[in-house]
Formats: structure tokens, sequence, C-alpha cells
């Protein structure tokens, strides 16, 4: 008899992200698994400004808690392990993991491993102010040998505008679009090969059609990861 997939358990934080993290899982898992299937899958949330708090504060325990209490509830559904749609977040992944009842996937570690399979050098990161400035890309790209690149102080805080005042909220706006290209092109003249979209959201604007450089989408290889893994067991 062939072994059921795992539980995927999602630990989301914003709704567009989390909600293009699920519709991946349940449409390439109908790729791998047949007509309509897909894994099973449990999905819970605090609120985005609940987070927000936290992260304003740089309160990286406070960030640790809500996910834990979603970590929590999942467990509870039965997921067998979980992600989290979210590259902000992961931050406070020293906090979380120590006191998990459930294993994680790492969404930046993924990349990573995604980077160095496809033979980039030199990436540009992406994301929410908060991520840009952390450690979460960083010493995931350094494990694998990768160099990194920081958008400039003035795009980190386009890139966070745009994000939080229009991406969370299913705004897309061609002039954003256009501001986020430039930043590429930017990222492109530093000597970047290939470009993180390492905010959730990011995907739903940029793809390799209309990026300068290669992109390395983290919801969507999240997604794969995460059914590559529910998968093993059958």
């Amino acid at each position: 008899m062939t072994a059921a997939p795992l539980h995927i358990g999602i630990v989301a934080c914003s709704a567009e992200g989390a909600a293009l993290c699920y519709r991946t899982l349940c449409a390439e898992g109908a790729q791998r698994m047949g007509p309509h299937a897909h894994p099973e899958i449990s999905l819970h949330t605090h609120s985005l400004a609940d987070y927000v708090v936290c992260l304003d504060q740089n309160d990286l325990p406070g960030v640790a808690a809500l996910m834990l209490s979603s970590a929590g509830k999942l467990a509870r559904a039965g997921a067998d392990f979980l992600i989290c749609p979210d590259n902000t977040i992961h931050q406070a992944m020293g906090h979380v993991l120590p006191q998990s009842p459930l294993p994680w996937l790492h969404i930046a570690e993924e990349v990573a491993a995604e980077a160095a399979a496809r033979d980039f050098r030199r990436i540009g990161i992406l994301g929410t102010h908060w991520l840009v400035t952390s450690d979460v890309y960083p010493n995931k790209l350094e494990a694998q040998g990768l160099q990194y690149v920081r958008p400039s102080g003035d795009d980190r805080q386009e890139l966070g505008r745009i994000i939080m005042d229009e991406l969370v909220y299913g705004v897309f706006k061609p002039e954003s679009v256009a501001r986020l290209q430039a930043i590429i092109e930017r990222l492109r003249d530093a000597g970047c090969d290939a470009v993180v979209l390492g905010c959730t959201e990011l995907p739903l604007v940029l793809n390799d059609g209309n990026s300068v450089l290669p992109t390395l989408d983290s919801t969507r290889i999240l997604a794969r990861a995460a059914l590559t893994r529910a998968l093993r067991s059958r």
C-alpha cells in the first residue's frame, strides 16, 4: 500500500503570500499526484497587525511567540511539518525552532539551495525593509558559497512601502512595478546575476518575463520543497 502524503502545516502571516503558497501546493500537487490531488494542508495565521507591532519594536521573541502559537494549533490539527510563506518573520526562527512541536522547512535555505543548483553566484535580495536589513538571506546564501547584495537605503524604503502599503492588500500598480524593475536593474549593475523575490507577494508582480535578472521565487520554491517533503513517504 502506498503511504499517504505528509500533512503540510502553513504558518501564515500576510494573506496574499499565504494564498499564493496554498494555491501552488494545490496546483502543483495535482501535477505530481494526479488530477485534483494534493497533500492534506492546514493553515493558521494571527493578525498581520500583531506581527507588524513586534517587527517595528524589533521584538523577535514576540514574533516567535505568534509563530509558535500557530505551530501548536497546526500540530493539534495533525500537521506533520511546517512551512512559513513569509520571509520577514524567519528572523525569529532562532527562537522558534528550539520550542517548536514540529519540524520546519526554512524558506531561505530552500532558495539558497535553488540558487546554487542553478549556478548563480551573486544574488540581489528584495523584500521588506525588515528582511533586507536582516541576516535571513545572507547567512543561508553564504552557507552555499554565494555572494549577495542588499538594495540601497532609498531602494529599501521604496520596497517596503510598495510591499506593505500595496502588495499585501492585493493592490498592483503599474508604476510600482516599474519602480521594482528599476531596483532590479540597479542590482544587475552592482554585479548580481539573479534576484531573490524575498517577499512572498513579490511573485504576484515580478517574474522572469518582466525582470532583467532571473528571479528566485521564494513562495513557489518553498511550496515545491514542501510538496517534495510531503510526498517522500509515498
